[in-house]
């Protein structure tokens, strides 16, 4: 069973910002769980309204049924924060750890 680490790479519109953090702050409380072992958002140094979201997951069968097991209201921050993103600059990667 090898960890998952996933990441969402994205800028967010200027404007949207405070919303956008208010969002955030909301998910992370939310984002619990089985098999997540951890979640947490960086705005990327010099870059601002750059944020990387990271997900690392205890093994691969977790992650594949991350979105199944989402409740709604973790679903509607997420689809929120995709309407607060310029287009054309989400970026994804999953990741597996080195045995």
């Amino acid at each position: 069973m090898s960890k998952i680490l996933f990441t969402i790479n994205y800028e967010i519109q200027a404007e949207k910002k405070e919303d956008y953090i208010k969002t955030i702050r909301e998910l992370k409380n939310l984002m619990k769980a089985e098999g997540l072992e951890s979640y947490s958002v960086y705005e990327a140094k010099g870059k601002s309204n750059r944020f990387e979201e990271q997900y690392i997951f205890g093994s691969n069968e977790t992650f594949e049924n991350f979105e199944d097991d989402a409740d709604e209201r973790i679903n509607i921050l997420i689809t929120k924060i995709s309407g607060m993103t310029i287009e054309h600059t989400t970026k994804y990667s999953t990741l597996m750890a080195f045995q």
